[in-house]
């Protein structure tokens, strides 16, 4: 299985293109026979979980139940062609507005909880020895009636993960403004990931809270290992120095 995370910027005369993509595009991917699962995605202003939607910045999430060629896709020397990914349809799109694309290609290793109420990266176990960098996407639908208390808490925890070593960078991602988000994530390595997750005061109180409070009608924490990244958001490559 592979997977991979496309995050595109329109120019931002194109915003109004870019929503209009957000309809359109699902076409082409529901008829896209090499996808078994997607997700056309919004971008918060910040690289976490964000009130503020930053209009021209967008994403689409893929998942494909056979590997992907990677080492051909991932060839830095090579103009990045995301009609191998999306089809022709979304790649010429995305070229005829002149937009800018960066792609990571993952494999998921661990994790746990569902999307739309499915097992979207397949039965994965909890736990791994795996080395290395790793990415993490972790997602959640938040109930209505605890939006005050999630939101309360982001700024906090977004501050501590962004001081925490071994941080190397985070992308807001979600489906729905407020209600439906996710953060991807890189770490140096898992060590690193799990020092932040479990020994920072205050992401260790929203972990009990979430549970004690039940704040999310469903929610998903998954780690991969990361094949290769390929393009560039505002001029560079994300994660630039680190992949």
């Amino acid at each position: 299985m592979t997977v991979t995370l496309t995050i595109i910027r329109y120019r931002r005369r194109y915003i109004a293109i870019a929503l209009l993509a957000m309809a359109i595009h699902r076409i082409p991917l529901w008829l896209n026979k090499k996808i078994s699962f997607w997700k056309l995605l919004g971008s918060g202003k910040n690289g976490h979980f964000d009130k503020t939607p930053d209009w021209q910045q967008w994403g689409i999430l893929a998942v494909y139940p056979t590997d992907l060629e990677t080492a051909s896709l991932t060839n830095k020397e090579a103009e990045l062609d995301l009609s191998l990914l999306y089809g022709t349809f979304i790649a010429n799109w995305l070229r005829l507005f002149g937009c800018e694309s960066w792609t990571i290609y993952l494999s998921p290793t661990e994790g746990h909880g569902s999307w739309d109420g499915k097992k979207v990266f397949g039965d994965l176990p909890l736990k791994t020895e795996n080395t290395g960098p790793v990415a993490i996407l972790t997602r959640a639908s938040i109930r209505f009636s605890k939006l005050k208390s999630f939101w309360s808490r982001v700024d906090a925890v977004a501050n501590q993960m962004a001081a925490a070593e071994g941080f190397w960078g985070s992308l807001g991602i979600g489906e729905v403004p407020w209600l439906k988000q996710a953060t991807f994530s890189i770490w140096e390595n898992r060590a690193a990931m799990k020092n932040f997750a479990y020994q920072m005061k205050e992401h260790r109180a929203v972990i009990t809270d979430t549970k004690k409070e039940k704040w999310y009608n469903e929610d998903m924490f998954v780690r991969f290992t990361i094949l290769g990244a390929k393009g560039t958001i505002k001029g560079k490559p994300a994660f630039e120095g680190k992949l």
